[in-house]
């Protein structure tokens, strides 16, 4: 009887005991190595690392480069973000994390863009490649390129997604380098990978990273990543006062451990960065477009100081724009060039509308650069001719009324706070003029170019998120 009772306890123990040996030990031993870095983002200074140059799987890390070379595009007139994609079979047949693109579907670029950094789709991220450069293998080989010239030596592409390829392998140093490239060399997109969620032509779809951005105070991007071999890996990026951390962490064990322990890393960043330190920009990567990549496919590059990369005005607003004189030289030697030609275009325009008469002070500056991959409209697509400024202009009388979001101490919280707003209630600000309006009583937010009912309509709706709003009459 005693042989009996204690016969299921052994045999339990040998049970386990060939689990642990044979199934849970093996799985342990497999897991993806850990490495980790910080770094101060304004000099680049290390602040700490732990096996940083150990080549490992970046999965989804691998759409940082995706992003940057989208932009890069966009910069040197290679694709403007209304361009209509052609989704091939291969982009579409891509396994999840995905948009759901089809075969033959046409989509604006940008929304392809906003489905690569935010939702991390592979479908978006192959069809960015195909785009750019004609084939993946031939994106992949400049994406190797242009990481090699921003000195991330120990990086090598194969695709454009980051799912496990032979070969296809990074560092915590290089996606280190990589964010603070995309965070300085391209700020005017950077907001992008701060948004909870962002609709992406097909729907709306939801940040992978959402969780930290809501939990880690100060927490503004950028990329996360997991595949099975690489494990569960994040570049993140915060900013308080005038400090910002970049830390990233590869080989995490869930998205929850993973989370904590850049928490922990960003917070030991905080403490060992100083309150002041100097910004040294790192140098932007020369440009050489898909020469050498093999692609075959030939690609016209505008001049980025002649011609306009804004989307063009709807047609109820279509207006002439002559320019008085040339771009302005100066600011274009800086290296500013689209800005220059912008700012010196719009200083010596002489607008004509002949469809209507503009009221005095409706006439709104044209967007910005950095504002053409978050519009939530889509412009017609029309040729811009060299040397045209097309700006977007109200000829409606009646839009003369606009609203007040909140009055700041500076002039950075009160962008800050229209950029914010702008995003978040897209439905009734698209079309509007964000303004700061300096007083002696400081700096107020406000939207402009409105009806008196768009107006009305925007305060019911920002009042019912808790946004202080009040409305502006005509003057």
């Amino acid at each position: 009887m005693q042989v009996r009772r204690t016969g299921p306890a052994r045999l339990g123990l040998i049970i386990l005991t060939f689990l642990w040996l044979f199934v849970l030990l093996p799985l342990s031993l497999a897991a993806a190595p850990y490495a980790a870095m910080v770094i101060d983002a304004r000099t680049g200074e290390l602040l700490h690392s732990r096996n940083a140059d150990t080549r490992l799987h970046p999965a989804s890390l691998t759409k940082m480069m995706t992003l940057y070379i989208a932009f890069e595009a966009v910069r040197n007139g290679e694709i403007s973000l209304d361009t209509k994609v052609k989704i091939t079979k291969h982009a579409a047949s891509e396994p999840p994390s995905k948009l759901g693109l089809r075969s033959g579907q046409r989509i604006a670029f940008r929304y392809l863009i906003r489905a690569a950094a935010i939702k991390s789709a592979n479908d978006a991220a192959t069809a960015i490649g195909i785009a750019i450069s004609g084939s993946e293998a031939a994106f992949a080989r400049r994406m190797t390129r242009t990481a090699k010239a921003m000195g991330m030596t120990r990086t090598t592409f194969k695709n454009a997604h980051g799912l496990t390829e032979s070969g296809h392998l990074s560092t915590a140093r290089d996606m280190t380098t990589l964010g603070r490239h995309l965070l300085y060399d391209y700020p005017q997109y950077y907001n992008l990978f701060s948004r909870r969620e962002t609709h992406a032509g097909i729907k709306t779809v939801p940040n992978t990273n959402r969780r930290l951005l809501a939990a880690y105070k100060g927490a503004d991007g950028i990329k996360t990543g997991y595949t099975r071999a690489a494990g569960f890996n994040l570049v993140a990026s915060a900013k308080r006062g005038d400090e910002r951390i970049i830390a990233t962490v590869f080989g995490g064990k869930s998205s929850a451990s993973r989370n904590a322990r850049v928490a922990e890393l960003l917070d030991m960043g905080f403490r060992r960065a100083p309150s002041r330190a100097p910004i040294r920009k790192p140098g932007r990567p020369a440009y050489a477009g898909n020469k050498g990549t093999g692609a075959g496919k030939v690609v016209k590059v505008a001049s980025v100081s002649t011609r306009s990369l804004r989307p063009v005005m709807r047609p109820a607003a279509l207006g002439t724009v002559q320019i008085a004189g040339t771009v302005a030289e100066t600011a274009a030697k800086n290296g500013d060039k689209i800005q220059a030609g912008i700012s010196a275009a719009i200083a010596a325009a002489d607008v004509i509308t002949p469809q209507a008469p503009v009221a005095s002070g409706d006439t709104r500056p044209a967007l910005r650069p950095e504002n053409l991959v978050l519009a939530s409209a889509t412009p017609a697509e029309q040729p811009v001719p060299e040397q045209e400024v097309v700006t977007r202009l109200s000829t409606s009388g009646g839009h003369l009324w606009g609203i007040n979001v909140g009055r700041f101490t500076t002039r950075y919280q009160a962008e800050k706070v229209l950029l914010r707003t702008a995003l978040a209630e897209m439905t009734t600000l698209d079309g509007t003029l964000r303004k700061v309006n300096q007083s002696s009583r400081g700096f107020d937010a406000t939207f402009q170019g409105m009806t008196r009912e768009q107006a009305d309509l925007a305060c019911r709706r920002l009042t019912a998120r808790n946004v202080t709003c009040f409305m502006i009459g005509p003057s």
